[in-house]
């Protein structure tokens, strides 16, 4: 029988990687791929051993210190993240020899004592439960306030998050650290013939408002529909609204909202886009109408920012940390505030300029160079 040997790296790094899926990352998805790949290029002196629970693409094992491991069943239901978490991650780290569990989506393992880093992106679960099928919902009220405070350390993506971790699980406020999300360095204004191409191609040519995330109750796209909808009669031109992103969690009352909108014609629903097709979507907006009920950052806000294109956002939880003076804010619970910031944006050229300078500015708080050496921090932290 073969018994796995420790290296002679100074730390084995046993990292949850089962979100990193080809064609498939979003919010934590991104921040796995752009963290690890600079931690472990930046930590040749370290062993990072990567757990997928399905077969992984090679493009994710980013240097010479990664080692792969695949163990089933593929984690789509609470009972199986249960199963995988409890079960399969203790074998693992146990094998492994692990000197720390790293989990990029805060699910932890209540079955080792391997200390463990959780990063905890936010818990709208707590505040808005009937957004997620029951079961799901249930599964995070009640593992992920026990996961908040066996982590040896947690890591979470703004300070609102911290305060809310901190309040709702009753958890030190010290042994949270802030590690802001990066941007993808692809997204950069584009030439006005080349928005004329993507426009062409979306739109017919005509000017858009853009909205950027997973179609899912908490982001309030039927809000910002509706708010559309009252954009266009009283502004009766060919601007439309482009919503990029794919289905989620109950989306029945989304395409309710669409089915009854005067104005439906309007509206470009792509699905999930390619990231050198969400650059030239975003290069190309008019505007980007961010306005989600909870949101742990909001990387699309500055994603726009960096693209050149003035941000409408909502005026709660961590957005007003990451949109700063760069944004034009609404309540997101009152349709006429986002109509009002849609007509006020569509017809000064001027603010338009004035957030556009602004978000140039503004975006540089945030880069995934910064996250990684943040997080990687947290990792040392953990280890004390």
């Amino acid at each position: 029988m073969y018994i796995y040997e420790k290296s002679t790296a100074l730390m084995v790094i046993a990292v949850n990687t089962r979100l990193l899926i080809k064609g498939k990352l979003e919010g934590i998805g991104w921040f796995t791929y752009e963290t690890l790949k600079r931690m472990t290029i930046n930590h040749p002196e370290h062993e990072f051993i990567f757990i997928f629970d399905r077969p992984y693409n090679k493009d994710y094992i980013f240097a010479e210190n990664v080692t792969p491991v695949v163990i089933g069943p593929p984690t789509r239901h609470p009972f199986l993240w249960y199963l995988w978490f409890e079960f399969r991650i203790p074998a693992i780290l146990k094998k492994y020899k692990a000197d720390l569990f790293l989990s990029p989506d805060g699910y932890l393992s209540q079955r080792t004592r391997v200390p463990q880093l959780g990063v905890i992106h936010d818990i709208n679960f707590v505040h808005r439960p009937d957004d997620l099928p029951w079961l799901k919902a249930k599964y995070y009220n009640r593992y992920f306030p026990k996961f908040a405070r066996l982590a040896k350390r947690i890591a979470t993506v703004s300070f609102y998050s911290k305060e809310d971790i901190t309040r709702s699980f009753k958890v030190d406020y010290d042994k949270i650290d802030v590690v802001y999300d990066g941007i993808n360095q692809i997204f950069e204004p584009i030439s006005e013939e080349e928005k004329m191409e993507v426009r062409s191609m979306f739109t017919d040519g005509a000017e858009y408002f853009l909205f950027v995330g997973a179609l899912h109750p908490r982001k309030n796209v039927c809000g910002l529909l509706k708010a559309f909808d009252a954009f266009k009669s009283v502004v009766n031109n060919a601007t439309k609204l482009v919503i990029v992103g794919g289905e989620m969690h109950k989306t029945g009352d989304i395409f309710e909202t669409y089915e009854n909108m005067r104005h439906k014609d309007d509206v470009v629903f792509t699905g999930r886009v390619s990231t050198a097709d969400l650059h030239d979507i975003f290069g190309a907006a008019m505007a980007l109408t961010f306005v989600p009920f909870f949101e742990g950052f909001g990387i699309p806000i500055v994603e726009a920012m960096s693209a050149g294109v003035p941000v409408i956002c909502s005026n709660t939880t961590s957005i007003p940390e990451v949109g700063g003076n760069a944004v034009l804010y609404a309540d997101p619970l009152k349709i006429d505030q986002i109509t009002d910031a849609m007509i006020k944006l569509h017809e000064d050229s001027d603010l338009r300029t004035e957030l556009v300078e602004k978000g140039f500015l503004q975006k540089n708080k945030f880069s995934w160079d910064e996250t990684a050496r943040l997080l990687w921090m947290s990792v040392e932290k953990s280890l004390q």
